[in-house]
Order: structure tokens, then sequence, then C-alpha cells
């Protein structure tokens, strides 16, 4: 057996440390296995979101860490919530998120191909091995549980010819009802007796369609006393005559989850298969039926984590779908959405939710992550990579009354001061020009530096200037400032190192182009929304506000994906509503805001 290397694509990178992979060291060390083989197994019944996001990186991460693979399946075995739609979706999130760092470990397999039959050592034995490192592969696809129908109709008959299985007559009602409570025993089924002949012969009508839905289902038999609910005899197959997305109408009998995960991580030669800490309960599950049927190749282990908790965020799939339908949201992909196509809609990279998963870190106990961390890994990765740009969310016009009418100046700005070789641009500079509404006050309180009547900011890049006039409209608000300039105060003037206590960001009027931007923020008011009877009540009214920006003109050729900062603003990024002649922003996050907090010490 040659014992597998642990790899880090990176050689500069610290791999993280937790206690499922110590278990993956350790069984490397001990050269357990040939190969360390993980999966990431969604149900196509919504979209993913950031919680399936760490699920990913953990998977993927060991997989890419230990010199392993993580196959990408579809648990597409409840065929009345499932949809081509989020199957599609799921692949292309994963890729997403994944490419570039892990798609090197991702397995796929070809395209409608099922398990091979295979005899070892006088045993049927089924398996389906992954193709590694095509992700992009047109020939190949992910894996899905409904491939595997026909191999899990024989274990579940094999089950049966060992006296291990039962059909049950027990509607889905009485079956809960029978199966008690932890701390009471539950009742046999009167059917938990039948013979091997007439539990097959049974199984094998529900399987041709005879029964109505709900009619039968087949029951492992195991304990009806057990301290664990889940192994009071569960339900393997269900009656469900209903077209299913990818095997069509093939079926009317459908596995549960827990009888197709164990057996879908087997056929697949998982060896490591990782969930979060709900399906701790579901593990003696897991392992007798692996136990129970007749298995020559080495059985696969589950392990399980505590899955993410966020703040200001609900992560049920049930809830998200009642914000989609119900109009709280524009979608699936509304950037004030946890879903992972949420998060790149607002301009989240994969590396900060990649560094955001690393950062919180594996373990065996629930809790709740701050959603500060989530901002500080976005803020940290965009602060390296986004281009600066100018651009006024609220213009408030300027006049430079001393400035010539007709000159316009170019004047050089920093792409980006973590990237001295992204290097400098042009940005024009003229006598009118546009400022930050809320970078004038008429009258400010003590700790305010900003523009004042009668005091003095640098506009950045360009040169110091004071306000002279402030023009007003019919309702008392100013609309319109006029100022003078120290024209010896630009870089490589005689006044150029003057000091003054700010300097503000401002657009040129005359070359400013225009943009609807999106001005995101948490979505509910409250750090626990799920805590709350009616959680909806606690959504934030002020989750999303429009207004209509100036910007300078490079930013006419925003490209989709790239990050801006606004200076001084927040980082933005261009939505896929934009058109031609029509721009819209996104903003991501907001920077840090030194003024903020000088306005809470104001309101105390």
């Amino acid at each position: 057996m040659t014992k597998p290397t642990a790899e880090v694509h990176n050689p500069n990178e610290v791999p993280p440390n937790d206690f499922i992979r110590e278990i993956v060291r350790q069984h490397v060390a001990e050269g357990r296995y040939q190969r360390i083989h993980t999966r990431f197994p969604p149900e196509p019944n919504g979209y993913l979101h950031i919680g399936h996001a760490k699920s990913i990186c953990l998977n993927f991460g060991i997989a890419r860490e230990f010199g392993g693979v993580c196959n990408l399946r579809m648990d597409d075995t409840n065929p009345t919530k499932e949809d081509v739609e989020y199957v599609r979706a799921i692949c292309e999130d994963v890729r997403w998120l994944i490419r570039g760092w892990a798609d090197h470990c991702l397995g796929l397999k070809p395209r409608g191909q099922t398990p091979r039959t295979v005899p070892v050592n006088g045993l049927t034995d089924y398996h389906l091995p992954p193709v590694v490192g095509r992700p992009d592969d047109d020939t190949l696809e992910p894996f899905f549980a409904s491939d595997y129908f026909e191999q899990l109709y024989q274990f579940a008959l094999q089950l049966i010819r060992k006296g291990k299985a039962y059909v049950c007559d027990l509607s889905p009602e009485e079956t809960d009802r029978y199966r008690g409570a932890p701390d009471r025993p539950g009742r046999e089924s009167p059917w938990r007796n039948r013979s091997i002949e007439e539990n097959l012969d049974l199984f094998q009508r529900m399987r041709a369609g005879e029964f109505p839905d709900g009619a039968r289902t087949l029951r492992a038999r195991i304990d009806m006393a057990s301290p664990n609910v889940w192994m009071r005899d569960p339900v393997l197959y269900r009656i469900r005559h209903a077209e299913h997305h990818h095997t069509g109408r093939s079926w009317c009998i459908y596995p549960t989850y827990d009888f197709a995960h164990c057996l879908s991580d087997y056929i697949e030669g998982v060896t490591h298969s990782i969930c979060t800490l709900e399906f701790e309960v579901h593990r003696p599950l897991y392992d007798w039926i692996l136990e129970n049927l007749d298995l020559p190749r080495p059985r696969p282990r589950q392990y399980e984590f505590a899955r993410l908790n966020l703040s200001y965020t609900v992560l049920s799939k049930r809830k998200l779908l009642q914000l989609v339908r119900e109009g709280h949201v524009r979608g699936w992909d509304d950037p004030r959405l946890p879903t992972i196509r949420g998060l790149r809609r607002r301009g989240v990279t994969p590396e900060a939710l990649r560094n955001f998963a690393y950062r919180i870190g594996i373990t065996k106990y629930d809790g709740l992550t701050d959603v500060a961390v989530l901002e500080h890994a976005i803020r940290d990765d965009l602060n390296r990579r986004a281009l600066r740009r100018l651009a006024v969310l609220r213009p408030l016009r300027l006049v430079i009354t001393n400035y010539p009418e007709d000159q316009v100046e170019e004047l050089p700005a920093v792409n980006n001061p973590e990237d001295p070789g992204a290097g400098t641009r042009p940005v024009p500079f003229c006598r009118e020009l546009y400022i930050e509404q809320d970078d004038f006050m008429e009258n400010p309180p003590p700790q305010f530096h900003r523009l004042r009547p009668g005091g003095e900011v640098r506009l950045k890049y360009a040169y110091i200037i004071r306000c002279d006039e402030v023009i007003k409209d019919e309702h008392g608000q100013p609309i319109e400032l006029r100022c003078t300039a120290d024209l010896e105060s630009k870089t490589g003037g005689r006044n150029a190192q003057r000091k003054v206590k700010s300097a503000i960001h401002w657009v040129s009027a005359r070359h400013a182009v225009p943009a609807e931007c999106r001005l995101y923020d948490r979505l509910f008011t409250v750090p626990e929304p799920d805590l709350h009877e009616d959680w909806k009540s606690v959504l934030n009214p002020a989750s999303l506000e429009i207004v209509q920006a100036r910007c300078e003109p490079a930013l006419a050729e925003a490209r989709p994906e790239e990050p801006y900062q606004f200076e001084r603003l927040g980082y933005f990024v261009l939505d896929p509503d934009s058109a031609p002649g029509r721009l819209v922003f996104n903003r991501t996050i907001t920077l840090k805001d030194a003024w903020a907090k000088e306005r809470q010490k104001i309101a105390r």
C-alpha cells in the first residue's frame, strides 16, 4: 500500500488544524487508506449558503491537504423537493468556490455512468470510482445518489433476506407514534414479524407500483427499545409516485436519506464521511446498515462537526425559501442573503469565504459566530485586491471660484496602495466638482474635521480648498458650495506640505459617470432572528438603500466580479443588472468608519 502524503498547494500556507484533520492525519500515518476520499453531498432542494461553504472548505480542504479526492454528489432521494435548477446552481457555486484552490481534487464521474458490478471474494460488489482533477470537462458530471437506485434496491432485498428489514403497513403518523420518544420505548409494528417471503413479495410489488403513496414502507428491524430513537426500526424506503428530476418515472419507491447516504459513500469509495453535528445520532444507523450487508471493501466512517450559526442571519433552507417566495428579497441571488449566489453577487470573493471558513475553525460544539468575523475576512481580502476609484454616493455640487472655467487637469491617483505594481491612473479635475453631502456640515460638532463654512480640507490627490459661501434651496438645504483653492497646495506646489485635518474625495462634475448604487446592510436587526417566534418581524427595513451616484470616468469600464474600493466609502462590485450606458454597483461592505464612533459619543 502506498502511503499518501500531506499536500499543501501553496508551500507558504499553514494548513488549519482541528480534531477531524487530526483523525485523518493519524490514518495517513497508519497507512490505513490508499487515498483519503471525502465528499460534499448536498440535497438539490435549494441554493447553497455560507454554511455549505464551511462544509465545502472542510471536505475539499482535507482532500487538498492530504493528496486525496473529494466527490461532488447530489443526495437526490426526495423527488418532490428537488429540481435540476438547484443541481446546476450547486455545481456552479462549488466550482466557483474551489477554482484555483482545490479543483484538482474534485471527483466527478463520466456522464450517465452508473456503478460497475464486480465480484469480490465471492460477493457481488458495486463501485463507481471518481475521475479527478477535470472540473471543466463537459463529459463529466457530479455523482447522483439516484444513479444508485438499482443497487440500493438490491441492498434492501439483501437485508430482507437476512431478516433485517420488513414491509410495514403503518401510516407515517402511526409510525411516528409507535416510535415513541427518547424517554419511553417504542411499540413494535403489528407487521414486524412478517415472513421473509411475504416481505420480499410486498417490497417487489411496492417497486412495481401496486400501492398508493404512504400505504407501505420498508423498515429496518433493529430495536424498538433503543434509547436512540433513530434506531427504532427506521424507515428505509417509502412509496412516492412522483417524477424525479434525474430518473424520471422509473421509480415509485425512494430510499430515505439514512439508507442512501451510507451506501452511496460505500459505492464511491469514500473513506471519511464528514457531516454536521445533527447527524451524530444517525451514526449508529449509518454503521448498522453497512455492518449488516455483505460488503467486501472497507467501509466508510462518519465524523461530525458543528454546523455554522451566523449572527444576524438565518441559514434554514425553509426560511430562505420563504424569504424568496414571499418577496422579502429579490431572489436566491439577492446580495442580502447568505447564499453563495447572493454573496457572489454582492462581491464577496471565494478567497474571502475560504479564509473565513479557516478562521472560524472546526469544533464539536454548537455556537454562534459573529457576522463581524465574516465581515473582517471580506474587508481583509478586498483591501489587498480591490482597485481604488473615486465615487460620490450623495452628490453635493462644489464650485472652485478661483479655478479657470475651461481648465481641465488630469491628476494621478493610486490604483491600490497595497500593491505598488498596480500603478496610477489619471483622474480629471475641473472647476465644478461633486463631494459627499456628509462631508459638509453648516453647524458641525467639535470633532467634525471635514468641510464647514470658513473651514479647509484637502481634495484628495488635488488642492486644499476653503468654503466661502453656501447656496441653499427653498427648504434651507445646501445645494452648492462656493470655495476657493490654494492653487499652490497640489503635489509639487509651494504649499504642498501645508497641513489640514481632513482629506475628502470628489469627482469632476463635467466628467462624472452616473451609476445606481445599491447599499446593502444586514438583513436582520437582531443577532439571533431564529429565537423570535415571528422571525420575519425582525427583518431590517433598511437592508437596502438605492442611491444615484456620480463616479470617475474609469468606472465606465468596470468589469464583472472585479472588486473596487470607492475611496472612503466601501467596497463595490458591478451588478449583472448593468447594461451599456447604465451602471449598477452593489456595495459589498463598508469601510471602517471612525466618524461613526464619534456620532455615538455625541448621541450619548
